[in-house]
């Protein structure tokens, strides 16, 4: 139970210290905004220059950027209503395939005698015929407990890094298969990933268990550009800050580092308005690095939130196909409603409830009986479950 009156008392106790970190925070979006304004004035060569002593500086600028022509690219279309929106969607979507793969967890719980984990993946493959055709489907995966049995201490910042691993590989593999049997076809479908092609959260794991994900992202860049097949990595919710960092090199700026660049970007764009295209250059621990076979933007999806991060392999930018996969992600998130219709669809589909949590334990209890395994679940978990009955 969360005691009110204390947390009242002690928030109005710290409200300096918010009012003082809010003032910071302003200060650096109104410096942020003016040096935007000074980096349109300047070349790409010029920023370069800049840049030249950083071997990781945030991000590069492409050959989109040229002198005195605005970071922020307005979207042409205009409309009345959402009617005329999604008769252009269609427009735009109409008879190219988009696949989308999400995936969901259950892992190993400590409260149960034997390790024991559930990977669901799920994809979506609408085709966009009059026919209204579409692939719905799931890939489940098991892992045993020799599956799941770990070398790291039981204070590991990745005690689940098995099972987390699985669910990555296997939207990787659903993703390089597909695109693999449609090489070739006429109009090129859209593949979706959920999420950044970009794993900075590998960078505290062991060098081995990074090279799984760069081996793994690797593969799925290579496969996109060998097929000739787009695609896109997107982050609904971005905290990446590379545009932030690559400002703050060109103009030594010595920022409070609270500012995103989804946040210092919101208030200058109008939906469906992007950023340029930017290189991905991100200083990290991550070793095997292929970032800058990675660009980026910021597209305006809604009217309200701020941002989504669309990350794409470099080839899309350098065959000039940027600007139809740029269009086929706003038709998406027109049919979506501010996200994209076939990531959603995706997700819906493989979603594990904390229902169907209980309910697999429930079949695994059934399963252990059978094969005579010795299951038992902590007091602590048996009384948990009988109170949500």
């Amino acid at each position: 139970m969360l005691a009110l009156r204390q947390i009242l008392a002690a928030l109005d106790a710290k409200r300096d210290r918010f009012s003082s970190a809010e003032k910071v925070f302003r200060q650096d979006l109104e410096t942020l905004a003016q040096t935007m304004e000074q980096m349109s004035a300047m070349s790409r060569e010029e920023i370069e220059v800049h840049l030249a002593e950083y071997q990781n500086p945030g991000a590069r600028p492409t050959a989109e950027h040229q002198k005195n022509i605005n970071i922020i690219i307005p979207f042409a279309e205009k409309w009345s209503n959402h009617s005329q929106a999604r008769d252009w969607a269609m427009g735009i979507l109409h008879g190219v395939p988009t696949l989308a793969t999400d995936g969901s967890q259950i892992s190993p719980s400590k409260d149960v005698s034997i390790p024991v984990g559930v990977v669901q993946v799920g994809w979506f493959e609408n085709r966009h015929q009059p026919d209204g055709s579409y692939v719905k489907d799931i890939q489940v995966e098991v892992l045993a407990p020799d599956e799941l049995s770990s070398d790291d201490t039981p204070e590991s910042v990745f005690p689940d890094w098995h099972i987390n691993w699985r669910r990555f590989k296997l939207e990787v593999d659903l993703l390089t298969d597909y695109m693999n049997a449609k090489a070739g076809v006429k109009p090129k479908p859209l593949c979706f990933f959920d999420g950044s092609l970009i794993v900075s959260f590998t960078e505290q794991m062991r060098p081995d268990r990074q090279q799984l994900y760069t081996d793994a992202v690797r593969r799925l860049l290579e496969t996109s550009e060998k097929t000739g097949i787009p695609l896109v990595g997107y982050v609904d919710t971005s905290y990446a800050n590379d545009l932030v960092v690559m400002l703050g090199h060109v103009f030594n700026l010595n920022l409070s580092g609270r500012i995103t660049d989804a946040r210092m970007l919101r208030l200058r764009m109008n939906w469906g308005d992007r950023s340029q295209a930017f290189i991905c250059a991100r200083d990290d621990r991550v070793s095997n690095r292929y970032y800058e076979q990675v660009c980026f933007i910021y597209l305006k999806t809604t009217a309200d939130s701020p941002p989504a991060r669309i990350e794409f392999p470099r080839w899309i930018y350098e065959t000039g196909e940027h600007e139809r996969v740029f269009d086929l992600v706003r038709a998406e998130c027109v049919v979506g409603i501010g996200y994209p219709y076939s990531l959603e669809t995706a997700d819906a589909v493989a979603v594990l409830t904390m229902q169907d949590r209980d309910k697999f334990y429930r079949l695994f209890q059934r399963f252990a009986e059978k094969e005579e395994l010795p299951l038992r679940f902590s007091r602590k978990a048996t009384s948990k479950r009988g109170r949500r009955v």
